[in-house]
């Protein structure tokens, strides 16, 4: 745990402690996704990555999940190529599992919020699904498994521009985000309130779980 930023050497890892990890990410992956059901079901707009493979989907003409793979997986060879100590196994675990997580959650919410319950009920399951979305991406950074290929975009930059000058992740998490709901925008997508309430909520609350995280996982699994 004495290396810099968010880059961990795991490659002394045994296969029990690589069970533990996958096994933490997985559960961290789970409650992130869960947080993006409820953001989806409150219809108030999607989170800004989203938006950006929606409008990269419609200039391609290419379905939205064909994108979304297609843009992980360049991501992920470019991050193998250009860095090194952030691609671990579980980015694809985050990578190809996450589609199917959402799917189960919103089977199991079917039909009970959505675009015609109260508002006041749509902005809470949406801040809601923020604060679940953030405490899960806290779990699954602080894994040291690996995460997904977006998320690792903004973990990446604030490393490197720490290594120049100190900067919080959760300024470069909005950089991030604001950047893809603009060129997602521009290419087809569409925004809500819910998109606004993403860019300006998900990256401080990242990094206010991150610790805490770090904490609980700690208890647990103390070698990871």
């Amino acid at each position: 745990m004495g290396e810099p930023g968010f880059a961990r050497n795991t490659s002394e890892r045994t296969k029990t402690e690589w069970a533990q990890g996958l096994l933490t990410l997985v559960t961290g992956l789970t409650i992130a996704h869960l947080g993006v059901t409820l953001f989806l079901v409150s219809g108030l707009g999607s989170d800004p990555f989203t938006i950006f493979i929606e409008g990269l989907a419609r200039s391609v003409g290419l379905s939205i999940g064909t994108v979304h793979v297609i843009v992980l997986i360049s991501l992920m060879a470019l991050m193998l190529l250009t860095t090194k100590g952030y691609v671990k196994p579980g980015t694809a675990v985050c990578a190809f599992l996450g589609g199917w997580i959402i799917d189960f959650f919103l089977w199991v919410l079917g039909g009970r919020i959505g675009p015609a319950s109260p508002m006041p009920v749509r902005l809470a399951v949406m801040v809601l699904g923020v604060i679940v979305l953030s405490l899960g991406m806290s779990v699954v950074i602080k894994s040291n498994s690996g995460t997904g290929p977006n998320d690792l975009i903004a973990m990446i930059l604030t490393d490197k521009i720490s290594a120049r000058r100190p900067v919080g992740f959760r300024w470069v998490r909005i950089g991030c985000d604001v950047f893809f709901a603009l060129v997602g925008l521009a290419l087809g997508g569409t925004i809500g309130i819910g998109t606004a309430a993403a860019i300006v909520l998900t990256g401080p609350a990242v990094q206010f779980f991150l610790p805490h995280s770090e904490k609980a996982i700690h208890l647990f699994f103390p070698s990871i």
